[in-house]
């Protein structure tokens, strides 16, 4: 048993060392394995935030190209309002009159601020909407700052009517002794204009218009007195620079908050330089010396009124997204000419006094909408309200006071950013209006 002994504990030791051997080699296994499970999950992991990086770097790179377009498109914007909208606080041009459905810079880019927008849509406020199409002949928008607009313009008008005249006595009821005197006119004008404006300031402009009328007139009767049978045909034409007119208008109200109007006030002065009624000769009817069955007619027309007129007038617009709402008011004050005469045939001259054309009233109201961004319409219509004429204090016999009424279709494109096209039509709702008027305008902006 003592001899056992040692190799007792030699035999425990050696089974310790292998138990050992053991449990390290199995340590070892497992950390290797483990070791290569970690490695494959920080591959992963990199492969996964490398793939993370390029998408990152994709949309930052979208993201830059969306920037750059907002950029654009904002700079687009406020170059457009800088020349249609007079800041501060000019009216807009429907989008504005400025026209439908323009929002002005700072409201977009306050939108733009607050409002989502999906990668790769514009917002919707940088559309840009055309004026709308001008029917009336004031325009509803003003010229920016140290901006000159030349607007070459062309109207036709034409007009027609049917007078019958009694002239005699009747013994019994419906027996009439005497003559019966009908007219049939028929009136053809045209009206070439040039137009220059000029934006003294962002709330002010001036204007200076030269016209040249151009007009024919058809009359279908007979010379009175003469008891003829026959009619005929009195054609008679004019043509010459009409009258020239200066206007100067300036904004008085800024309506882009709570929903209030852009209000432009403006003064027009028309000059009676176009050889007027009391130049042209006149086939006289009674007070020709031996001469007592003329016509009664011009014999040439006169292309300007005889009169210096000033018109003071207030336009009205409110833009109401997608449509803008403008008006306006205006009176012609007519002056007086003192100790006026008129030529007749045979060169003699008959004086006439003391003569005062009426004063006119006006309003007018229309409704504009953008079709698209180069194309917009206007409906609208006018009214005129003729004063009677006086003649040495007196109204003179015959004269009374006329409405005019006109119904007006206007449509504009933008063919570039400084040239629009302009046509509007107009339909006389009143005997005395012209039945049909068609107007041309191109305004090109420097």
């Amino acid at each position: 048993m003592e001899s056992f002994r040692p190799h007792r504990a030699l035999v425990l030791l050696a089974c310790s060392s292998m138990a050992w051997s053991g449990a390290v080699a199995q340590t070892q296994g497992q950390g290797t394995a483990a070791a290569r499970n970690t490695a494959k999950r920080i591959e992963a992991l990199q492969q996964q935030v490398t793939d993370q990086g390029r998408e990152i770097e994709a949309l930052r790179k979208l993201a830059s190209e969306q920037d750059a377009r907002f950029r654009e498109l904002q700079e687009r914007l406020s170059s457009q309002e800088a020349r249609e909208l007079p800041a501060p606080g000019s009216k807009p041009q429907p989008a504005t009159p400025g026209a439908p459905g323009r929002i002005p810079t700072e409201t977009a880019e306050a939108a733009d601020s607050t409002t989502p927008v999906r990668v790769g849509v514009a917002p919707v406020a940088e559309t840009q909407s055309p004026p709308v199409a001008q029917i009336f002949s004031e325009p509803g928008i003003l010229t920016p700052q140290g901006k000159f607009v030349l607007e070459p313009s062309i109207q036709y008008g034409y007009s027609s009517s049917n007078r019958v005249a009694l002239v005699g006595y009747t013994v019994i009821p419906a027996i009439l002794i005497g003559l019966v005197d009908v007219r049939e006119f028929k009136n053809n004008t045209f009206i070439s204009a040039l137009t220059g404006r000029w934006g003294a300031t962002n709330r002010m402009e001036l204007e200076l218009k030269v016209p040249y009328v151009n007009r024919s007139d058809s009359t279908i009767s007979r010379e009175i007195f003469t008891g003829s049978a026959f009619d005929n045909v009195f054609n008679t034409h004019g043509k010459g620079i009409g009258d020239v007119e200066v206007a100067l208008r300036y904004q008085l109200a800024d309506g882009r908050d709570n929903n209030k109007p852009y209000v432009v006030g403006a003064l027009r002065f028309k000059a009676r330089n176009g050889k007027d009624p009391f130049e042209v000769t006149t086939d006289c009817v009674t007070r020709c010396i031996g001469n007592a069955t003329g016509t009664g007619l011009p014999l040439e027309l006169p292309v300007g009124s005889g009169f210096y007129s000033l018109q003071p007038s207030l336009t009205f617009l409110l833009p109401s997204d997608p449509a803008v709402f403008f008006g306006g008011l205006s009176y012609t004050y007519t002056m007086a000419r003192n100790d006026v005469s008129r030529t007749v045939v045979g060169g003699l001259t008959e004086f006439l006094g003391d003569v005062k054309a009426g004063d006119v009233f006006g309003m007018n109201l229309g409704m504009g909408l953008a079709i698209n961004e180069r194309s917009s319409f206007s409906l609208g219509m006018e009214l005129y309200s003729v004063g009677r004429t006086k003649q040495n204090g007196q109204y003179v016999i015959g004269s009374v006071r006329t409405q005019l009424a006109s119904l007006l279709l206007g449509y504009s494109y933008r063919y570039s950013d400084k040239t629009l096209l302009n046509v509007s039509v107009g339909a006389g709702l009143t005997r005395d209006t012209p039945d049909l008027q068609l107007t041309v305008r191109v305004p090109f902006t420097f």
